[in-house]
């Protein structure tokens, strides 16, 4: 199951989260410099991230980017999802 559901379509899983910067694996692509927005799979949750980079990684986007707007309890949860 995605952790991130995109508000254009796709899905994203959280592969690092520390403090602000935040990598998601995603089925689509966006573009640096752009913000891309969605919300937590479960419960949620807004996530707004501004694209630093996006690269293609096999079938997936590696997105790189930083949180923008994001709550204590949104950095702890994502940080949660994260592999270790």
């Amino acid at each position: 199951m995605a952790h991130i559901l995109w508000k254009k379509g796709g899905s994203g899983d959280v592969a690092a989260s520390a403090d602000d910067l935040t990598t998601v694996r995603s089925t689509i692509p966006s573009a640096p410099g752009s913000r891309i927005e969605g919300e937590l799979a479960e419960g949620g949750a807004p996530v707004r991230l501004k694209v630093h980079r996006c690269r293609k990684d096999g079938e997936a986007f590696v997105i790189e980017g930083r949180l923008l707007d994001a709550t204590r309890e949104l950095r702890t949860a994502l940080a949660a999802l994260a592999p270790p």
